[in-house]
């Protein structure tokens, strides 16, 4: 077992102000994870999150609405936490972001106060 988490995190807004289909709010989560694994596919942590795919874990949390996400965006940019903010193309719509897998006790304070998504 790694001992690495992803932490993902997506708008709440999309689906209950904004409408969005459960499924178009669920394939932001996907990518956001994709991309931030491609982006640092060379970094030892995600090597040894692929090597235990059997135990991945990831946790899902949400933010209220675009503003507090690219909040969360700039802090994790300031503190040097690799992650991508997914922005849905044509619109350009901030929608989700992931961070590279990390020790728990690495990154955890980033995203106290957030909820699951539910």
């Amino acid at each position: 077992m790694s001992g690495l988490v992803q932490y993902v995190v997506v708008r709440g807004d999309l689906l209950r102000s904004l409408s969005w289909p459960v499924g178009a709010v669920l394939a932001q989560a996907c990518h956001a994870s994709s991309a931030v694994l491609h982006r640092f596919g060379a970094d030892e942590n995600v090597k040894s999150y692929f090597a235990h795919l059997e135990s991945m874990h990831k946790v899902v949390l949400e933010v209220q609405d675009e503003e507090t996400l690219r909040s969360l965006a700039g802090k994790l940019t300031e503190a040097s936490v690799d992650h991508h903010l997914w922005i849905e193309q044509p619109e350009g719509v901030p929608t989700a972001l992931a961070c590279k897998p990390y020790a728990k006790p690495d990154v955890q304070k980033y995203f106290k106060g957030l909820k699951l998504y539910k």
